[in-house]
């Protein structure tokens, strides 16, 4: 990097970036890594897909890419910390291996700077959908696979006409009732679970819902998504957590982030 990174911190969070679907915005993840300079890098679950390339092989460069540049920030020192969900669910059978530098675990528990503990999790085990109905898990990733698809197409339109990125499957999460209740179930599950491990704060994923917020003196942060929001959580070296909306903080970018794609 011929520049100051874009995003400096102490530690970043990302999940859900789903390497092996079409949905992936391998592109825009791989701007963000390039971008990034940290000390720690927790992979909060769903990295590759699992679930998708059973029924067929999707993998292009960029996908390549994304894994090789994680590789070689563990090379270069950074701690990478990968964190299973129920999409690369076959990765929890290496919990305590180490992959090229990347160390694999069922969870952990992650001191920030000022001393406070946080549980980091995917979140999947805390979701009655996945660990009870799995068939209803699946059909509801078809679905939402479906939304995508459809989303795509939208979005080129409004790309055609000047208009930014809208999310379709994001707006109906906020208007369903049912999407709502399931989403601060999830949250409270979370929440309650860093009290029972004794723990001021909680980091997931799963949801796809980029989220920093207190539960009754429990924190809860969400680092969202790399499907649709493109988002990472970072810790800041005084301890402090903020969310990184790549898509907007790459328009501060201007022409650099394009220089980067194609260094």
């Amino acid at each position: 990097m011929d520049h100051d990174p874009a995003v400096r911190c102490r530690t970043a969070f990302i999940s859900d970036t789903h390497l092996g679907t079409r949905g992936c915005q391998a592109e825009l993840l791989l701007e963000f890594i390039r971008e990034l300079e940290c000390e720690t890098l927790y992979l909060v679950g769903d990295i590759v897909d699992g679930w998708k390339m059973k029924s067929g092989w999707y993998w292009p460069q960029a996908h390549n890419d994304v894994v090789q540049k994680i590789l070689r920030l563990a090379r270069k020192g950074v701690n990478v910390v990968y964190i299973p969900g129920n999409h690369d669910d076959r990765v929890r059978d290496f919990c305590g291996v180490h992959f090229g530098g990347v160390v694999v675990a069922r969870d952990a528990i992650h001191e920030a700077a000022d001393g406070r503990r946080y549980l980091v999790t995917h979140g999947d085990e805390f979701d009655g959908v996945v660990q009870n109905a799995r068939w209803l898990a699946f059909l509801g990733d078809w679905s939402y696979r479906l939304l995508l698809a459809i989303n795509t197409h939208f979005n080129r339109v409004r790309r055609l006409l000047g208009l930014n990125y809208w999310s379709l499957s994001a707006f109906l999460k906020h208007k369903v009732k049912d999407a709502v209740a399931f989403i601060d179930r999830f949250e409270a599950a979370m929440a309650d679970e860093a009290r029972r491990r004794g723990v001021q704060g909680v980091i997931c994923g799963h949801i796809h819902k980029a989220e920093i917020r207190d539960m009754d003196g429990v924190v809860y942060l969400n680092d969202g998504d790399w499907v649709e929001s493109c988002t990472a959580l970072v810790e800041d070296f005084d301890g402090r957590f903020r969310i990184v909306n790549w898509l907007a903080a790459r328009k501060t970018l201007g022409s650099r982030a394009a220089l980067a794609l194609a260094a």
